[in-house]
């Protein structure tokens, strides 16, 4: 089992959860489209670091994804990113010996949270972005970021039990409810 990032819902729209993010530490690889970092960081969390050691998979993976309309564009923006296990600190954390892997802290944050199954498509992944940002906007909650795609299984897992989420970052409205 892996281990998943924690978080606090803080308020339910309909289908999205208002969460608030701890900080974490993130393994990412830029200008990649869709998977094709992947293989960077597996080699990364398998011992392809500066002290040889090998770093327990977390889940979910992060990606980037355009807000629909905009795709196919590829640009330093895109990329993968895995999730550092919280055991792991700014001091303790395995330097990459391959220099396409940075490793990054992010602060804490909101996001706005929409949950799916099934495999990822572009297509269905859009659909997704799009129930997520009409809520937002009935809601008239302000966007501060690009959408992310959170996936939170394996990609052998059957389309039917896989765990996605699609996730932006909104301005922190905790004190308006």
């Amino acid at each position: 089992m892996f281990e998943k990032v924690s978080y606090e819902v803080i308020k339910k729209i309909g289908d999205v959860e208002i969460r608030k993010y701890p900080k974490i530490i993130l393994a990412f690889v830029e200008g990649y489209e869709g998977d094709s970092g992947f293989s960077l960081l597996f080699n990364y969390i398998s011992g392809n670091n500066k002290i040889k050691k090998q770093i327990k998979m977390t889940a979910p993976v992060i990606t980037s994804e355009k807000i629909p309309m905009t795709a196919p564009v590829i640009s330093k923006e895109d990329y993968m990113a895995f999730i550092i296990p919280s055991s792991y600190d700014e001091e303790t954390v395995p330097i990459p010996t391959n220099s396409n892997v940075k490793i990054k802290h992010q602060p804490e944050k909101i996001l706005a949270v929409l949950r799916f199954s099934g495999k990822t498509s572009r297509k269905k992944v859009e659909k997704q972005i799009e129930r997520l940002l009409g809520t937002l906007e009935k809601n008239q909650i302000q966007i501060i970021d690009k959408p992310i795609l959170m996936r939170y299984n394996s990609p052998f897992a059957p389309g039917f039990i896989r765990r996605n989420e699609v996730a932006i970052e909104i301005k922190n409205i905790r004190n308006n409810y």
